[in-house]
């Protein structure tokens, strides 16, 4: 699967400002939400080919969302790197457990988060 759009979804300005600036300048089309319902909504309108999840979002947050779509069979084959903050291993693991297909810990290396994505798009 080609990788061509990414959901951005984070309550941050800057941490979405700056996810995006380096997804655009490496050519993703991007869309982003800060929180879930705005996550769904884009999820309908914008059919991302990945999402990028944090996980302290208002209401939902990234773990309960990241289950939600990963375990919803209109959008299951969507793969989702969690970019969090929380950075234990438990934390890692409970997003690997939610249905995530990598964890990052922020601040986000560029270089690292586009290896990530370039794993997930068979290259």
């Amino acid at each position: 699967m080609a990788i061509k759009t990414v959901l951005v979804v984070d309550d941050s300005k800057t941490e979405t400002m700056y996810l995006t600036e380096i997804l655009v300048n490496s050519g993703y089309v991007v869309c982003s939400a800060e929180n879930a319902e705005q996550a769904f909504a884009s999820l309908k309108a914008s059919h991302p080919d990945l999402i990028l999840m944090d996980v302290v979002l208002p209401g939902r947050n990234g773990f309960q969302l990241t289950r939600a779509v990963s375990r919803s069979p209109e959008y299951a084959h969507i793969p989702i790197i969690i970019c969090s903050s929380k950075s234990l291993e438990t934390d890692r693991i409970w997003g690997i457990r939610q249905g995530a297909a990598d964890y990052l810990t922020k601040p986000v290396s560029p270089a690292l988060l586009l290896a990530r994505i370039k794993s997930l798009d068979g290259g």
